[in-house]
């Protein structure tokens, strides 16, 4: 006798593509940045609580608050500023931070998740190559470097760090490092801004003059090496 035929396998399903999830990612991101229409973080950090609402809840509540301010694109120096002012400098800059860093932490998990995957084969050429294997190899420091640098807007650090092989946990501790100085600046300025002659102010207002000027610098070089690279390909 011979033995029964084994049945045949059923398919593998089809594997989905990866732009569903690229376009879910740009639905949300969206979606938070129209939420801009509706209600204004900033506003909202510089009120404080509503009245009736314990005391306690206001730094867990602003440190969400921030967290979605910075998803919905809104720039980091405007929310600093409310820190300063609703909160003064040591808890604002610290409250500051935290949220940041909580709002860095939740764009890369949505980056790493649903853009990634779509995003991960235009990563070509030398140049992109060659960041993506540094930000790989070299997370914590590449990170640092990023948040360091003024001028360089911080959603476009966060989606690029996802991008690429970035591992989360060097990214969240250099994100929570490296904005300490530009965060305390903002909030130092905006805590003091009734005192235009202290000397808090005054220094907070000259760094963030060498902030502008060094981004100025650097968008003149970015654009005088463009120019050079088309020269040379021409």
């Amino acid at each position: 006798m011979h033995a029964p035929e084994a049945a045949p396998a059923p398919p593998e399903p089809a594997p989905r593509s990866p732009w569903w999830r690229f376009a879910l990612l740009v639905l949300i991101l969206g979606a938070a940045a129209g939420s801009l229409l509706l209600w204004s973080p900033t506003a909202f950090l510089r009120g404080g609580l509503p009245a009736g609402v314990p005391g306690y809840w206001l730094a867990p509540a602003f440190v969400t608050v921030y967290a979605l301010g910075t998803l919905a694109f809104l720039p980091r120096p405007a929310l600093n500023a409310a820190a300063g002012l609703l909160l003064g400098i040591q808890q604002g800059t610290l409250l500051a931070v935290l949220g940041t860093t909580l709002g860095a932490a939740a764009a890369f998990g949505l980056g790493r998740a649903l853009g990634r995957d779509a995003l991960r084969p235009f990563l070509r050429g030398k140049m992109l190559t060659a960041l993506d294997r540094r930000f790989t190899d070299q997370s914590f420091r590449s990170v640092l470097l990023l948040r360091l640098m003024p001028g360089l807007p911080f959603q476009a650090g966060n989606y690029g760090a996802a991008f690429s092989g970035t591992r989360f946990v060097p990214y969240v501790l250099a994100t929570a490092i490296g904005v300490v100085p530009t965060t305390a600046v903002y909030v130092t300025a905006a805590a003091s801004a009734r005192r235009p002659g202290s000397v808090s102010f005054l220094l907070s207002a000259g760094v963030i003059g060498v902030f502008g000027l060094v981004t100025l610098v650097s968008l003149w070089r970015a654009a005088v090496a463009r120019r050079r690279a088309t020269a040379t390909t021409a």
